[in-house]
């Protein structure tokens, strides 16, 4: 059984769904949405032939000096490899190099030679330079160039340790995008998730941290505990989580500057999927009592919790519209998993989800316009609707895909996905609102329970 799941929640807390006893109520005509497919082959080839090509040389350097992280030589390599897997992985570009790319000398960075760059067919050109300063710090400076025009439509420089040049590289990548796609930038993030490992039936359950690409990996929790259900606060401080440890169930928040972390709420009943407020001074939590589950909400200084819902059976989840003024949450109160959205006070509860099956683990969007969701028809999809209930997607399919959280721009999703047989090993993938780009984020272990935090500052 996977705690925090869509399966935890159904199965784990089925209790209470024995006291449910209500009639669902009848949708209006016409309100149902219809079932779609994931996109068809003819639009995945569309969606790959309309990404925008971009040249990526290897960042050059005025000379080869010696760093903690290696060379400025083999740093402007790396640097451009990162930037281009970032930009290959939003789906909407194609880049080339720096891998077969002709290098550039320092000269070339402001000054590009068009006429050469142009026989290669690309959109755009990107180049940029690394160097070290006399207190081993890096300069990393990166120019977007137009090659029809032959003009520069970018141009950023950071500052970084040398440690920290993986997030020079995925700011220079968000640079890039942002031009070119009048979108807000998602590269430089950070990804909270349950690492899992041992056996189906007796997981270790660690919470762990890494980039949004994968790489920078962290345990927090040394598995003594199972961790559950990781959710980043809005000022990417800290980390919001459950922990079982026999009968003690605790919500903790854990500080990521300075490693320590302190329990905002003790219980011996079922507690799972806390969710921060906007604002950050409260957190929504799920929790069993008598026979029910309800959704609660408590200040992160820790108190009293206030229920926030009161129905009988499951009420599960909780997720912040952007401005804070409605939760959108799940409930098996029509007989069923299905999505509902409230006030932040708790009232107007009202059904949105009407397309059949059952619905989980709704996720509010960062710009307010779609909640994604886990769907139930058989297989476990990942799919998305508008606040309403309308415009319903389905994004992926596969056999068990489920929990989705979202890039902090709002047009990727992450999700896990678990694998059939014995083993049941879940992995971390992501989708992007085509559906059309989708591919597993690398973890050193079988991973579940993702939460995608904000950008960095």
């Amino acid at each position: 059984m996977r705690t925090g799941s869509v399966l935890a929640a159904g199965a784990a807390l089925a209790v209470a769904a024995a006291a449910v006893a209500q009639t669902a109520p009848a949708p209006a005509p016409g309100n149902a949405p219809a079932w779609q497919p994931p996109v068809s082959p003819e639009v995945v080839a569309e969606v790959q032939n309309e990404r925008t090509s971009i040249v990526i040389a290897a960042l050059a350097t005025p000379e080869n000096a010696t760093t903690a992280a290696g060379s400025t030589s083999a740093l402007g390599v790396q640097i451009a490899q990162v930037i281009a897997a970032n930009l290959e992985r939003s789906g909407l570009y194609a880049p080339r190099g720096p891998s077969g790319v002709r290098a550039i000398a320092m000269s070339e960075v402001t000054a590009p030679q068009f006429e050469g760059w142009r026989a290669t067919g690309a959109d755009h050109l990107v180049h940029g330079f690394v160097r070290v300063d006399a207190a081993g710090n890096l300069t990393v400076g990166c120019y977007l160039y137009d090659m029809e025009l032959g003009t520069e439509l970018a141009r950023q420089g950071f500052v970084v340790q040398p440690r920290d040049w993986r997030r020079a590289a995925h700011k220079c990548a968000d640079a890039i995008y942002s031009r070119l796609s009048g979108e807000a930038p998602f590269f430089d993030s950070r990804i909270a998730y349950i690492a899992e490992t041992g056996p189906k039936d007796n997981r270790v359950k660690r919470l762990a941290i890494m980039d949004s690409d994968g790489a920078n990996h962290r345990f927090i929790t040394n598995g003594q505990a199972i961790a559950i259900s990781p959710r980043y606060s809005p000022d990417y401080r800290q980390i919001a989580y459950v922990s079982y440890l026999g009968d003690r169930v605790r919500v903790f928040i854990y500080d990521v500057g300075s490693g320590s972390q302190r329990a905002v709420f003790e219980s011996n009943n079922t507690t799972f999927a806390p969710r921060w407020s906007p604002d950050g001074r409260f957190l929504l939590f799920s929790m069993a009592v008598g026979g029910n589950t309800d959704i609660y909400r408590i200040p992160v200084e820790g108190g009293t919790p206030r229920r926030m819902t009161d129905s009988p059976g499951i009420d599960v989840g909780g997720s912040y519209s952007p401005d804070g003024s409605r939760i959108v949450f799940e409930s098996d109160r029509s007989g069923a998993q299905q999505i509902y959205v409230m006030n932040a006070d708790g009232s107007e509860q009202r059904r949105i989800s009407f397309g059949g099956g059952r619905y989980a683990t709704p996720e509010w969007s960062p710009r307010g316009d779609l909640i994604a969701f886990t769907r139930i028809a058989g297989n476990f999809r990942i799919g998305v609707m508008t606040p309403s209930g309308g415009g319903e997607r389905l994004l992926t399919d596969s056999w068990q895909d489920e929990s989705p959280t979202w890039a902090p721009n709002g047009r990727v999703i992450q999700f896990f996905r678990t694998s059939q047989g014995r083993e049941g090993r879940s992995q971390i993938y992501q989708v992007d609102l085509t559906g059309v780009n989708l591919r597993r984020v690398p973890t050193p272990v079988d991973g579940s329970d993702p939460s995608w935090g904000p950008v960095l500052p």
